[in-house]
């Protein structure tokens, strides 16, 4: 059985043909270009600050760093219009595969794979490396990238599905950080009763952002939630008697194992099992919490988007008006979204809380919020799997810069990579928009289909989201 069927109509498409090379305007563009660069560029990396013996700043000049920054986009603008004038075979007829029995066994059952991986991760970790080594393997990277992927998946219910523009998610957040820590230092309630209230609190002020916001759409919907957010920050700041100010609130209890506590000695965790005390026996437990938080945010966002609200959400990112006129109900379903979007980010906010044992509002800055939104759109909006690869570049990329310590050695002791990880970021950004535009993942499945699953392209679907 031949398992490869044209498309019909497929065999007459062809691609357009490139203009033909002009190497005088591609090397006036180039230096066009080079000039920019060295113009915007000439402030930011020809010169440098370093104290003195006084302990005044120095400023130092390095203008190498300037021309070559100038000439390496010189040189990618002319290569770049170089090979994009090159003529361009025609597209060959599109064919229909079959996937193999094993092919379709690993797409169907990938989704459990990653799962199967990431709860063998701390173990392998630790009997690779021992418990010392593996602490930051499992700590910086593991911990830290699920929790932004638990609070980019919160985001895409509000931006994604929704199509609702949120500059102020890390609000919610800090609701869900400083519930747990007012509570639990307060009244000493423990971090199982805390995480649900935390969810619920933040719920309930998603919604208070909800009603102002009804009626606006697009930069100004961005505008209000921006402001939303350093309300939320100022809040925070100047309530002392509450909050403490920039001070914030430490002591903050520790995450037990159901009660029982990670200590050393009689009645810790490490006796009931009867096993040797060790302070990662607290971070893994803290990496298997927050793994367990991230499925369930995926679980349910993949649960409601095949329900009636689901497909609601999706209904408004397209067209409000249209539908407006199906008979749904706009404003419910503009709250559910922020509500719900909202409780994801308590939750994640309650577990950092725990984990840090510190909460201040230096921890919920814009940064953090243009962080998230990054993530979202960087992995393709309304796409789970890409949230989770962006997360997972975005965040162990920039823990990573901090392991590059030979750039020191060509640099010199001054250069600090993760100084410049917003300029690396910015970078990125610029790469996705030439040749991602639409996210990692620009492909999503419909919430319903007709007799079998398929696909459907960024490039079909109104707005791009992926």
């Amino acid at each position: 059985m031949d398992t490869k069927t044209p498309v019909p109509g497929a065999a007459s498409t062809a691609a357009r043909p490139a203009p033909p090379f002009d190497a005088v305007a591609a090397l006036k563009s180039a230096a066009f270009s080079g000039a920019v660069t060295l113009g915007l560029g000439f402030p930011l990396l020809a010169y440098d600050t370093h104290p003195d013996i006084s302990n005044a700043l120095v400023v130092l000049p390095r203008w190498s760093w300037a021309i070559w920054a100038a000439v390496i986009v010189f040189a990618g603008r002319f290569i770049g219009l170089m090979v994009g004038a090159r003529p361009r075979a025609a597209k060959r007829p599109q064919q229909l595969r079959v996937p193999s029995r094993s092919e379709g066994f690993v797409k169907a059952n990938l989704a459990w794979f990653a799962v199967a991986a990431l709860v063998a991760f701390p173990l392998v970790m630790v009997g690779a490396l021992g418990a010392n080594g593996s602490l930051k393997w499992i700590n910086n990277y593991g911990i830290q990238i699920l929790i932004y992927v638990m609070l980019g998946w919160g985001l895409n219910i509000v931006v994604g599905l929704a199509g609702l523009l949120d500059l102020g998610y890390v609000a919610f957040y800090a609701v869900g950080a400083y519930s747990y820590a007012l509570l639990s230092t307060t009244y000493g309630l423990s971090f199982w009763i805390c995480l649900p209230l935390a969810g619920i609190l933040a719920a309930f002020w998603g919604m208070i952002l909800g009603f102002p916001v009804l009626r606006l759409r697009g930069d100004y919907l961005a505008i209000v939630t921006l402001a939303f957010g350093e309300i939320i920050r100022i809040v925070l700041i100047n309530w002392t008697d509450l909050t403490n100010g920039y001070a914030g609130i430490s002591a903050i209890p520790r995450a037990t194992f159901f009660g029982v506590p990670f200590k050393d000695g009689e009645g810790g965790f490490a006796d009931l099992f009867g096993i040797e005390y060790n302070p990662i026996q607290r971070t893994i437990f803290l990496f298997y919490v927050i793994l367990a938080l991230a499925l369930l945010t995926n679980a349910v966002t993949l649960r409601l988007r095949r329900l009636p609200v689901g497909r609601a959400w999706e209904a408004l990112r397209e067209d409000e008006i249209a539908c407006r006129s199906l008979g749904i109900n706009t404003v419910n379903t503009k709250l559910t979204a922020f509500a719900l979007g909202a409780m994801f980010g308590g939750f994640a906010g309650s577990f950092f809380a725990v984990r840090q044992a510190f909460v201040s509002p230096e921890s919920f800055t814009f940064i953090e919020s243009a962080t998230i939104l990054a993530i979202v759109v960087l992995g393709g909006m309304g796409s789970q799997i890409g949230v989770a690869l962006a997360a997972t570049v975005l965040i162990g990329g920039t823990e990573l810069l901090r392991e590059l310590d030979f750039l020191k050695r060509i640099f010199g002791d001054g250069f600090d990579p993760v100084q410049y990880r917003m300029l690396i970021f910015g970078g990125g950004m610029v790469l996705m928009m030439i040749w991602r535009p639409r996210g990692i993942i620009a492909t999503r499945s419909p919430s319903i289909f007709l007799k079998e699953r398929k696909a459907i392209s960024g490039d079909m679907v109104k707005e791009g989201h992926g």
